[in-house]
């Protein structure tokens, strides 16, 4: 069984696709500005699903950022 994702997870996760330290990724900052493709994200939205989040890409374009990215997750958990 997957493990839930935790927002530490998912700021891990984001920061592994750019080649940073989680704690180098600002919160607020715009993940595609930062060097996030498409082809990355829709790696990370493959990882999540296999989690339990049902999000799609075009969700996560809207608000690229890690804040906006959690708030979607939370919400696809809970939905």
């Amino acid at each position: 069984m997957p493990q839930p994702l935790t927002l530490d997870g998912v700021r891990a996760d984001i920061a592994g696709e750019l080649f940073l330290e989680p704690e180098q990724l600002d919160p607020a900052a715009d993940l595609f500005a930062a060097g996030l493709d498409s082809v990355r994200v829709l790696s990370l939205v493959e990882r999540w699903r296999a989690a339990g989040c049902e999000v799609g890409l075009m969700d996560l374009v809207e608000e690229p950022t890690l804040d906006g990215w959690w708030r979607l997750l939370t919400a696809a958990r809970e939905g």
